[in-house]
């Protein structure tokens, strides 16, 4: 039996089934990197034509198409055809779809008396999860883990679908906190052609509704600070909406979208603040915890798992959800008092450099996955 240290190689497939890419493909590709490289075999099973397939190579990360884009017959068929062919000790499932799909294909080797992986769900967003027949069996039977990416989300599981507390872990996203050492602001805007003389205001996230970008577009034009500019950070859904918004505000002169960046960390260390104004679904949100770790000054909402890293007046400044008038007010009150929002942006370092990091999720997560085979064996 191969082993790392003294303890067992582990076999992971992560599925994921979303073509999107935001913090939650990231984070797969950064998962199972780390794995790799601590020895253990891990394979990505992502459906046709998704945006993780064209990036795992640029982590290492081997990855198979299969067509697990929608629940259907073919998909279910391809994931216990490759299981089958190459046995794991884990399938770790990361949206609904590849969820279901997981969870028949392990009872279909089962039934098949074929070797069969443990399930493990990760849920990275706080959208409620039904309470049917059919998904409390998934969540109670056929997973024998769920993580989530924050505490108030395993909170939401426990308290609204009766799921055991034994068996929902909260393992927040971590950071490789070298890769997001601040690095002077001057440089950075000038290696990135930005401005070196105003204020910038920055936002690093996919360009979804809820992550509230219309917000803080239409609080740049309420900001006390006229010279103050607006960089966003990653492409998707929104971006033709916000880019007629911004043309039709009148500040098209102040607005950079900078598109979809491999590197995030010189635009960070290039802004005077973050903003994450999101008004729903968000687990521990990375770009946040990356912003932190660069000793950016942030503004954000209480929006699902943020306050457990975002603490008003101590790590943060917190204001209201869909309200721009508070967004641009937190905004100015650091841009108005410098001293504070280094304070803050210090403060918020010290928070959560021990606590979230690259390694310690990978260790959380591993201990999740040992004792989910220990408890599968044991129940036997």
């Amino acid at each position: 039996m191969s082993t790392v240290g003294e303890a067992r190689v582990l076999a992971i497939a992560h599925t994921e089934a979303s073509s999107g890419w935001g913090g939650q493909e990231i984070r797969i590709l950064n998962e199972a990197a780390a794995f790799r490289l601590r020895g253990h075999a891990v394979q990505v099973y992502a459906a046709q034509g998704a945006r993780i397939v064209a990036e795992a190579g640029r982590f290492g990360v081997p990855v198979t198409t299969l067509p697990i884009g929608r629940k259907r017959p073919r998909g279910l068929v391809a994931l216990v055809r490759a299981l089958a062919q190459r046995p794991v000790d884990i399938v770790n499932a990361h949206s609904s779809t590849d969820a279901w799909l997981a969870a028949l294909a392990c009872r279909a080797l089962a039934l098949a008396g074929r070797p069969t992986p443990v399930l493990v769900r990760t849920r990275h967003v706080s959208v409620p999860v039904p309470n049917d027949l059919a998904t409390r069996w998934l969540y109670r039977e056929a997973t024998a883990c769920v993580v989530t990416t924050g505490e108030r989300l395993r909170e939401q599981l426990i308290r609204d679908n009766g799921l055991d507390p034994a068996r929902v872990v909260s393992v927040p996203t971590g950071i490789d906190p070298a890769r997001f050492a601040p690095t002077p602001r001057a440089a950075a805007r000038s290696r990135l052609g930005l401005p070196l003389d105003v204020p910038l205001v920055g936002i690093v996230a996919t360009l979804r509704s809820w992550k509230g970008h219309r917000f803080l577009v239409e609080a740049l034009g309420r900001l006390a600070r006229r010279d103050a500019r607006l960089v966003i950070v990653g492409d998707g859904p929104q971006r033709a909406a916000l880019e007629a918004q911004v043309a039709e505000s009148g500040c098209a002169d102040r607005v950079r979208f900078a598109g979809q960046q491999d590197d995030v960390a010189p635009w960070l260390s290039a802004l005077d603040v973050f903003a994450l104004p999101s008004y729903a679904n968000e687990g521990v949100p990375q770009a946040l915890l990356q912003a932190m770790f660069a000793r950016v000054p942030c503004v954000t909402t209480d929006a699902g798992a943020i306050p457990e890293i975002a603490r008003d007046g101590d790590t943060a400044t917190i204001v209201a959800k869909e309200d721009p008038a508070a967004l641009a007010a937190g905004i100015d009150a650091l841009l108005a008092d410098p001293a504070r929002a280094v304070a803050q942006a210090e403060r918020a370092y010290a928070f959560v450099a021990p606590r979230y990091t690259e390694t310690a999720m990978v260790e959380r997560m591993e201990a999740v996955f040992r004792t989910a085979i220990v408890e599968r064996g044991a129940r036997r």
